[in-house]
């Protein structure tokens, strides 16, 4: 396991590296933004831990750069623990959060977490309307299209699939998703609804794929009417 902490402290590199170490993985360290992103660029790494607080790039900035070109697993951590910057951090596709101070422990239970839904294997494919997942393959295409969703959205549309023509209500929506993990704000479900709405094509303002039952959940319709 090879990970990547974009960090200005480099006290906690020298912390997490020899922790990482005795547990089996490798940690390089970038210590600014622009670094990281070079390293990114240079090597393969399974998991990236990202600091929000840095100077110049900040880790929402350095996030949002990531996943334009990558899929690659972000933990963001932060000094800061309120709501906005979990909610900022999740729209932007990290796949979890974990604020500061934190235990090595907890991190590396994060991270075999964010792999292992990652990497477990699937042979199963499922359709609905015109959206195709592969879940081995972890794709998803729309008309014969692929598109890039983050690792929460794909849990998140999985789940709605898997139940299409049923509501699954807002507050159960996580867990079908197998994602009781993430921490999350009041609005974060309805945010992440609305970037998979754009994604698929839908409507925003009067969706016909992903509806809103209102008070209750979403349900993801088998077929337009």
């Amino acid at each position: 396991m090879r990970l990547l902490l974009i960090d200005d402290d480099a006290r906690l590199y020298d912390l997490l590296k020899t922790f990482f170490a005795d547990n089996g993985a490798s940690l390089d360290h970038a210590s600014d933004g622009p670094r990281g992103l070079a390293a990114l660029a240079q090597a393969d790494f399974d998991a990236v831990l990202l600091d929000v607080m840095m100077p110049g790039m900040d880790g929402l900035e350095v996030c949002k750069r990531v996943r334009q070109k990558s899929s690659v697993p972000i933990i963001m951590l932060t000094a800061k623990g309120d709501e906005t910057d979990r909610v900022v951090g999740l729209e932007l596709g990290a796949d979890d959060y974990l604020p500061k101070p934190f235990s090595p422990r907890e991190l590396l239970a994060r991270v075999r977490a964010v792999l292992r839904r990652g990497h477990v294997v699937q042979s199963e494919r499922i359709a609905v309307r015109d959206i195709v997942v592969d879940i081995s393959a972890h794709e998803v295409r729309v008309k014969g299209k692929a598109i890039e969703l983050t690792g929460l959205e794909f849990d998140l549309l999985l789940a709605l699939m898997r139940r299409a023509g049923r509501v699954v209500p807002r507050d159960g929506l996580l867990s079908a998703a197998g994602r009781e993990d993430v921490v999350v704000g009041e609005r974060t479900i309805d945010v992440h609804i609305s970037h998979l709405r754009q994604k698929l094509g839908d409507d925003p303002r009067a969706p016909t794929i992903i509806k809103t039952v209102r008070g209750v959940g979403y349900v993801l319709t088998k077929e337009s009417e």
